[in-house]
């Protein structure tokens, strides 16, 4: 597996992550009083990170077919 292949692999993984990790911040952002805003931004970063994934995931070629995990 070439290292386009294991990104078209990765990507989609970080993309979960981060989706998994905003709705966290979101979730504590509730309890957070003073600091819910900057939470909340932090939770926006992760959404705004994933466009930019998302965009590079399409330039390289999409979901690998195969979701073998690279290493």
């Amino acid at each position: 597996m070439n290292e386009i292949e294991k990104l078209r692999v990765l990507i989609p993984h970080w993309i979960d992550h981060n989706l998994e990790h905003a709705e966290e911040y979101r979730r504590w952002a509730q309890q957070a009083g003073d600091a819910t805003t900057d939470i909340l931004i932090a939770a926006q970063a992760f959404a705004q990170a994933n466009v930019s994934l998302s965009a590079a995931l399409e330039k390289i070629g999409g979901l690998l077919e195969h979701h073998e995990h690279p290493h």
